[in-house]
Parts: structure tokens; C-alpha cells; sequence
């Protein structure tokens, strides 16, 4: 039934557009869509129980553009704010980052250029979520551009989770496409701060998507901005928890950081195994970042040559 209303109100909205209709068709079209397609990290609509990433990520761009246009005809529209930003998130990690860091050794100036595109994919969404906060929580961005993160959540609700989940994973998102860029990296504890409180108001907020978020971060920032193999670990353990071990994130996540990191092989086979152990199907909401998790999982372990030192991967 979900999956039907999605699919009616997705088709009103390209109706409207292509037409061109009346100013009411289109508010009717960003009634319909927002109301559907901004649900939480654990929910999933009909992207993310697809089972077809091609599909999905065919679709993906003019759904992209066609949340910024409906947008565009109601800005004040917080729900659908927060939906073109996870849609930009999803997309850029899935479609734009993942197939950069897949790349071929020599090509390196492609990877850079990829990355970078992904940066600003979700430096994009990220300020798409933060106006969605702004216009549910005026006084909000000012805020936490001023006075910082603390202030900033003050004017907050436990209603803003999703807000504050998508706003952090964009954040944590950029940083990890260019770590090197000091303007970001000096953002980051802000970022941090409003996926903590998401993780305090509801700590199995989308099945464990929060601990899975920082078990990359806590596996890979430097100790200086949260890094902590010690935290990691603890995040790894309550995801799979959340989860009930039908997420294939979690297990790529420390396989990815903290397994590379220690460069303990064993322990990154292991975990990688148990990634494509897990059935896509037991989650519909979240079949399709299973199906891209394991995939990413697959090319891992084909390439574990290029995350140990030489000598050390296993044929």
C-alpha cells in the first residue's frame, strides 16, 4: 500500500511538471511527495526497497531535480527539504563516492574529480537539510553557525530526529570525501553533536543507522576530532545488536576502518563474509543498501590487495 501511494504521488509529480499546470498542481504534487518520501532512516520507500541499484540509480537524477524543482515552487516546504537532502546523500555515496573509491590505481586524476563531485553533492544536501530545520525550528542555523552545535539543539524537539540524522550523515558524508579540507574538518564536532542527540533521544533510530555512521567515523578520524578504535568497536557491537545482525553495513564499516587500519586481515575476511551473509530481503526497507553494501563487500575482499601491506593479503 505504501509503496503504491509513493508511486501514485511520485507520477502526479512529474505530471505537473512536464505539463507545466497550474500553480495548484504543483502545490498538490509537493503535498503528495513530501509526505511520503521524508521518512526516517529505518522506514524506506521506493528506492530503498528496490532491488535493482542500476534502476535506482538511473532514476535517481531527474528524481534529484525534480525535488529541487518542486522545492523551488514551495520553499517553506521543511518535509520535502528534508527529502532532496537524504535523496542528494543516498545518491552521491552510492552512485558518486563508492565508484570513485573503486577505481583503478592509475586513475587517479578521475577518483579526485569524482570525490570532489561527491563533496559537493553533500555539502548540497546538507544545506537543504538545515533549511528544513530552519523553517521547523526558526533561529536554528544561525546558531549553530554562531554560537555552535549546543545552542543550536537547544531549539530543538525529539519530532527533529530525522532532520538532525540527515543534516549529521551529509556533514560526516563531505569530511570523508576531503578530509583535507580544513574548512570542513573544523565543522565536524558540530556534526557529531547532532547525531549524539539523535543517538539520546532514540539510540535504534533506523535499526542502529547512527552507530553504524560512527563506527567509519570513530574507525578513521584522528584522535584529535573523536577517533577511537575503542568507540568503533563499541558502535560495531550495538548496530549489529539493532540491526539483529540483518544489516550488511556495520560489518563493511569496521572491516573498512578499523580492520584496515590494524591491518588484521583475518578480522577483515571475517567481517566481510558475514556482510554477504546477510539476506536483502529480511529488511525490505533496506534491501537496497544491503544489495550495495554487499556488493562493496564483494570488491573488498577480490581487492584486499589494496588495503594490506604486500605480502599480507591472501590470494
Amino acid at each position: 500500500m505504501h509503496r503504491e501511494k509513493v508511486a501514485r504521488a511520485f507520477s502526479l509529480g512529474m505530471i505537473c511538471l512536464s505539463a507545466l499546470l497550474t500553480a495548484s498542481c504543483t502545490s498538490l504534487a509537493v503535498n503528495a511527495l513530501s509526505g511520503v518520501l521524508a521518512g526516517s532512516g529505518s522506514g524506506g520507500n521506493v528506492f530503498t526497497s528496490d532491488d535493482d541499484p542500476e534502476l535506482v540509480g538511473d532514476a535517481l537524477p531527474f528524481a534529484l531535480k525534480t525535488y529541487e524543482a518542486l522545492l523551488a515552487a514551495d520553499p517553506k516546504n521543511a518535509a520535502l527539504a528534508l527529502a532532496t537532502g537524504s535523496a542528494f546523500v543516498s545518491y552521491a555515496f552510492a552512485y558518486v563516492q563508492v565508484p570513485a573509491d573503486e577505481l583503478p590505481p592509475d586513475a587517479v586524476d578521475q577518483q579526485i574529480a569524482m570525490r570532489a563531485r561527491a563533496k559537493k553533492l553533500f555539502l548540497r544536501a546538507r544545506e537543504y537539510v538545515l533549511r528544513g530545520l530552519e523553517i521547523r525550528r526558526p533561529g536554528f542555523r544561525a546558531a549553530l553557525d554562531g554560537k555552535g552545535a549546543v545552542e543550536a539543539l537547544r531549539l530543538t524537539r525529539r519530532e527533529d530526529v530525522d532532520y538532525l540524522y540527515w543534516a549529521g550523515a551529509a556533514w560526516l558524508a563531505a569530511f570523508s570525501a576531503d578530509p583535507f579540507d580544513f574548512s570542513i574538518t573544523v565543522t565536524v564536532p558540530r556534526a557529531v553533536a547532532l547525531l549524539e542527540q539523535v543517538e539520546a533521544w532514540d539510540d535504534g533510530y533506523g535499526r542502529g543507522a547512527v552507530h553504524e555512521l560512527f563506527i567509519s567515523f570513530h574507525g578513521s578520524a584522528p584522535p584529535d576530532l573523536g577517533g577511537s578504535e575503542e568507540k568503533a568497536r563499541q558502535d560495531f557491537t550495538r548496530a549489529v545488536e539493532l540491526s539483529q545482525g540483518l544489516s550488511a553495513g556495520p560489518y563493511v564499516a569496521l572491516a573498512s576502518s578499523v580492520s584496515v587500519k590494524d591491518q588484521n586481515e583475518a578480522e577483515y575476511r571475517d567481517l566481510l563474509t558475514k556482510a554477504l551473509e546477510v539476506d536483502p530481503d529480511a529488511v525490505p526497507g533496506q534491501r537496497l543498501t544491503n544489495i550495495i553494501n554487499q556488493r562493496r563487500a564483494r570488491w573488498m575482499l577480490d581487492h584486499a590487495d589494496r588495503f594490506f601491506l604486500e605480502g599480507q593479503a591472501s590470494e
